[in-house]
């Protein structure tokens, strides 16, 4: 990748491993539902005035069902699981199954209809992703949490998983800002009746109050900014490179500030995670027939997101 490919890469992978911790704040006092709609109508009014400069959202035009079917799949979905989760699970924990993307890219380009051979090396990435996994679900498991909201978070690594084809295949061409900010836009319309009819809510405190409006400026607006530029620059396959670098992040600011334990079960899982989707995620050999199928479009790292 280029320098600029690497900055984004770095930046997206930094900033969207902070969404944890702060989801983990705000859903200690105010719902759900609240989070993703502050969240993300905090985003939209920020972006919403650059996106309708020019041709404002003009752009748009012959995108609804992609765009759509992208807010559903990046936001609208993942966001209420993932902070439904954190009521329950710690956010180291659901930062490091979120890891699990480049797994789930891999299974579902099987289940899509791709049928490129899968090597030796890309199987046993998946069977040892999957034995970290189980590490945080099993008995005793080091997950502090459920196992609904553990299934939650991997339901969410799947919209993950899905949204980046269907960008990279028909969202190309749309600027990143008026595409932010309509998919944005989208979901707070679509959580604002779930905020109203679940009323009248509590004035959360101070500190739930800043973690908000993070979140919506610099998780969200600025973030997804960054993300459709990064997909720009180094396409949607090495752009579910984040993933890696995300649970990497919401450890540490978890043991930081929260004071969330890092057991050895969390480190051993930490590694079986990330070395298992770096081994499934690997791409094919340069002697090895490469289409551009599904699959690598949803997953196709060289040297190895999310919130």
């Amino acid at each position: 990748m280029t320098r600029r490919g690497w900055t984004l890469l770095l930046a997206v992978g930094v900033i969207w491993g902070i969404p944890y911790l702060l989801i983990k704040i705000a859903v200690g006092e105010v719902t759900p539902a609240m989070v993703v709609f502050v969240r993300t109508a905090i985003g939209a009014l920020l972006l919403l005035p650059f996106a309708l400069r020019g041709g404002g959202l003009r752009v748009l035009h012959g995108h609804w069902r992609p765009l759509l079917a992208f807010a559903a799949l990046e936001i609208i979905g993942p966001w209420i699981l993932l902070s439904n989760a954190e009521t329950t699970l710690a956010s180291s924990t659901t930062g490091l199954l979120i890891a699990t993307v480049p797994i789930i890219a891999v299974v579902l380009g099987r289940l899509v209809g791709d049928r490129r051979p899968v090597g030796a090396i890309r199987w046993t990435g998946l069977l040892v992703g999957l034995a970290g996994v189980g590490l945080l679900l099993g008995p005793g498991a080091a997950s502090g949490g459920s196992p609904w909201a553990v299934a939650q978070v991997l339901l969410a690594a799947v919209g993950y998983a899905s949204a980046p084809m269907i960008a990279d295949l028909f969202l190309r061409d749309v600027p990143a800002i008026p595409l932010t900010a309509t998919c944005l836009a989208v979901t707070a319309m679509f959580y604002l009746p779930v905020v109203l009819l679940t009323g009248p809510h509590a004035w959360p405190t101070l500190d739930a109050v800043l973690a908000l409006i993070a979140l919506g400026a610099a998780c969200t607006a600025l973030a997804f900014v960054l993300f459709f530029r990064l997909i720009l620059e180094v396409g949607a396959a090495r752009s579910t490179l984040v993933a890696y670098l995300n649970p990497v992040v919401a450890v540490a600011l978890g043991a930081l500030v929260l004071d969330e334990a890092v057991t050895i079960a969390v480190v051993v899982a930490t590694a079986l995670i990330l070395l298992g989707s770096a081994a499934a995620s690997r791409r094919s050999r340069p002697s090895e027939p490469a289409p551009r199928d599904i699959e690598e479009l949803a997953v196709q790292p060289e040297g190895v997101p999310p919130g």
